[in-house]
């Protein structure tokens, strides 16, 4: 069932599968596709039971595409307004890529109001690029370039980081649909998440995780290096890490299966 939420002046897309279970997961999908990057997770987890809630971030899918918004604040501003407007409580939070840098902001910045569980999928923290004293992450130039190619050839753009997200083979259909996803983004909106790659940094926000903590990241990712999940492990009390050793960046499909049962045992343990 697919539904608005009006947040701070935007109308935000939901997906919202099985609403009548208690046991409530909400994904927040990464940059650029939307909440149909979890579509192999609301296959199954609905049938098990789960409320599973897909989020289109501003700028993407199905939302309004604002012109201004993409810093960290402001999108878990609107992750905030559809909990509210939902009256979630008690429930895991799935963060992926982008969407795991916006949901470790959600939980800093709005006190991880109504997380019981955190999950962070090859997160984009506490910085994708590298900076002084930290040798991390990817060049600023790679991503000051992904900014450049999206004003000039965004389709072209897609393509190439359609080629860098997964490590296991997929079909030529497959790719032709992610890269349909990436197009539904607005352009500027595609950038300026971007630009937010370099703005912003969530050592602070990770340090004030208190809950519960998964975190899955595959070896050979080329999008958010396998480091930052290291990093991640050692910053936030009470985290696990688990290296998935065939995924590149798309852990949630490259091992569905292997995916979907962490998941459900993280949540029940």
């Amino acid at each position: 069932m697919g539904y608005y939420v009006n947040v701070n002046n935007i109308n935000i897309y939901v997906e919202d599968l099985n609403p009548e279970s208690k046991k409530t997961i909400l994904f927040l999908h990464g940059w650029p596709g939307n909440h149909n990057l979890f579509e192999y997770q609301f296959n199954k987890l609905p049938r098990l039971g789960y409320r599973c809630i897909g989020i289109d971030t501003r700028g993407f899918g199905k939302s309004d595409k604002s012109f201004c918004g993409y810093d960290y604040n402001t999108l878990a501003d609107d992750v905030r307004g559809v909990v509210e407007a939902l009256g979630l409580h008690n429930f895991t939070l799935v963060g992926h890529s982008t969407g795991g840098a916006i949901a470790i902001r959600y939980m800093r910045r709005h006190r991880g109001y109504g997380v019981a569980r955190l999950v962070l999928v090859a997160a984009a923290a506490p910085s994708l690029i590298k900076r002084p004293n930290f040798p991390y992450g990817i060049d600023e130039e790679t991503v000051l370039q992904i900014i450049e190619d999206t004003y000039n050839d965004r389709p072209q753009m897609l393509r190439d980081f359609g080629d860098r997200f997964f490590f296991q083979h997929i079909s030529q259909a497959f790719s032709d649909w992610f890269f349909q996803l990436g197009l539904q983004a607005a352009g500027w909106a595609t950038a300026e998440i971007a630009k937010t790659w370099i703005n912003e940094v969530l050592f602070a926000d990770m340090e004030a995780i208190h809950v519960p903590t998964l975190i899955i990241h595959g070896i050979h990712d080329k999008v958010v290096p396998f480091q930052l999940g290291e990093l991640q492990r050692r910053i936030i009390r009470n985290s696990r890490l688990v290296p998935f050793k065939f995924s590149g960046h798309g852990s949630f499909y490259e091992q569905k299966d292997e995916f979907n049962d962490l998941l459900v045992r993280f949540i029940e343990s």
